[in-house]
């Protein structure tokens, strides 16, 4: 007997979902995942969004399948833009990959890839094994260009509350060369660099000075550029992003209104260019117009 157990590690975050409630003239309560419609709503005395913890979809998924006497691990890209997974063996027995894991592959957007075909190493008795998979988005092979970024707030004035390296939380490597704009809740974010929306999050409503449990839970847009990089606009308000995967942008278009979402002390715009150098997310130094000073 072969026990298949899929274990998910990807970019996601808890989120607040929301539930609508409504009582309609009769007294009835009635509740659902998306507002009434004009007709029930004109008949109902008042409508209540109640917001409900919910995690959301899984950046990549694995998905199992046999085939014959073999199991076909399968990845699968929800991200309008490409990603990198490694798949690990949680644990096995008598069973081998091939090819071996740990194995890595190189997704596009919203594609699949056969990353390893199992199979027992000795047919005549059975086998157990756990999968572990693990994305990192962006295409490892992404070749990085000067360019100038615009200012990514429509502003009169830039403050800077941390720059490249900040103790506070530019000490890794997904934000050393990232930089927090100082902005009050609600100000347009622009797009820095013209691309494709690959991944957003808009429903998360805390902020929290709790490393653990509010670190990268934080609402945000994370747009692909033509050579690989990828802008990250983070900590946007509650329903602060006002664009769609998938959608492409130019440089100086509205995408969302800031805010104070995730591990912060305060409002304000955090804002990076990130790579993926090889299953290992990196943000990197860039050059922002009026800034001389954001480039190292």
């Amino acid at each position: 007997m072969v026990v298949i157990a899929g274990l998910l590690l990807a970019a996601g975050t808890a989120h607040a979902d929301k539930v609508y409630k409504w009582v309609d003239r009769n007294g009835v309560a009635h509740y659902g995942d998306r507002p009434p419609d004009a007709a029930s709503a004109s008949k109902a005395a008042k409508v209540e969004v109640i917001p409900v913890r919910a995690e959301p979809g899984a950046m990549v998924r694995l998905r199992v399948e046999r085939d014959g006497g073999h199991y076909l691990a399968w990845a699968d890209n929800a991200l309008y833009g490409p990603i990198e997974v490694m798949l690990r063996f949680g644990r096995s027995d008598n069973i081998a990959g091939e090819p071996a894991l740990p194995a890595r592959a190189t997704l596009p957007a919203l594609g699949k890839v056969l990353v390893s075909r199992l199979q027992m190493v000795d047919p005549g008795r059975g086998g157990q094994f756990e999968l572990a998979l693990e994305g990192i988005p962006g295409d490892p092979s992404a070749r990085p260009q000067d360019v100038e970024y615009l200012a990514p707030l429509q502003q009169s004035t830039v403050r800077i509350d941390q720059g490249y390296g900040g103790q506070f939380s530019h000490s890794d490597a997904q934000n050393r060369y990232a930089i927090d704009f100082a902005a009050k809740e609600g100000t347009p974010v622009v797009a820095a660099r013209r691309g494709l929306v690959m991944q957003v999050e808009s429903d998360f409503d805390k902020a929290s000075l709790n490393r653990e449990k509010a670190g990268g839970r934080a609402n945000f847009v994370r747009i692909l550029h033509d050579d690989g990089t990828m802008a990250l606009y983070a900590h946007l308000q509650l329903d602060g992003v006002l664009v769609r995967e998938g959608q492409r942008v130019r440089a100086g278009q509205l995408i969302g209104l800031s805010g104070n979402t995730g591990y912060t002390t305060g409002p304000h715009l955090h804002f990076a260019v990130q790579v993926n150098r090889g299953m290992k997310l990196e943000s990197i130094p860039f050059r922002l117009r009026g800034l001389p000073s954001s480039r190292r």
